[in-house]
């Protein structure tokens, strides 16, 4: 049986009382929704009281204004003025800045260096959500939620990807109109989502391109189609996720606002 708080103690409030850690008391239907709030880190509870009575929270896609509604936080959908609040995890979401010269796998037969050397502190048994080239640095992702990471790489959720590629020669814009409309590689045709040239040098242009494609190498391909083959390339965005100032070989949580970004993404 489910124990039962005991009433408070004379002089106590029950403003006082709702402030004790009360996780081991809640009923099976759920816990509050300002308790689940609070320990996502959105407001205080009773900031989040605020924010549910003025309408600005969400759950499973209605606006809940009554106070007490219990909710699950690992199964309802919970919002605050539209973005999506992460349940409590259970899994770990790094984002890392892999270095040129690294090889996207935990373990090499030849004894390269891989990203098990960057996050050997880690007790945890993570893996990489899709790949980089080993001279292709940047952002990537590593998690040990399997789900998560089948849907972030499956190409049916088209989670966009920003790179910045060095190419040689100067990029003119009638270059960039050929990239917006779209090359045909061997194995088909790519159209990228943006093209923009960032600078131009007079050997040498920086062009930011977005894709939601994972085909392998598609982005050196693509500029080696047009002529202007890439000397270096990086990774700078996946979704809504950032490299940021991220320094190379060091590795962060994601946030929750990305976190959340990325569960609406891929529809979990």
């Amino acid at each position: 049986m489910t124990p039962t708080p005991s009433s408070p103690t004379s002089g106590s409030s029950a403003d006082d009382f709702d402030d004790v850690d009360d996780e081991t008391y809640e009923e099976p239907e759920g816990i509050r929704l300002q308790k689940v709030l609070a320990a996502a880190g959105v407001a205080s509870r009773r900031a989040a009281e605020a924010l549910i009575s003025r309408g600005r929270v969400e759950v499973n896609g209605r606006v809940v204004k009554e106070q007490g509604v219990r909710v699950d936080p690992h199964k309802d959908v919970i919002r605050v003025d539209g973005s999506r609040i992460p349940p409590p995890r259970r899994h770990v979401y790094l984002v890392l800045n892999k270095p040129r010269g690294v090889v996207s796998t935990l373990s090499d037969p030849e004894g390269r260096p891989t990203l098990a050397d960057l996050i050997e502190k880690r007790k945890e048994r993570l893996f990489h959500v899709g790949r980089l080239d080993t001279d292709t640095e940047g952002l990537i992702i590593l998690t040990n939620d399997g789900e998560f990471a089948h849907r972030l790489a499956h190409p049916s959720y088209e989670v966009s990807k920003t790179y910045l590629a060095e190419v040689e020669g100067v990029v003119e814009q009638a270059t960039v109109k050929r990239l917006r409309h779209g090359v045909v590689l061997e194995d088909g045709p790519v159209r990228p989502d943006a093209v923009k040239v960032t600078s131009r040098g007079a050997a040498k242009s920086l062009v930011e391109v977005t894709i939601h494609e994972g085909r392998n190498r598609v982005v050196r391909r693509m500029f080696d189609a047009v002529g202007h083959p890439v000397r270096r390339l990086s990774r700078t965005r996946i979704g809504p996720v950032r490299l940021g100032q991220l320094a190379q070989g060091s590795s962060r949580e994601l946030t929750s606002a990305e976190l959340g970004a990325l569960l609406d993404a891929v529809k979990m």
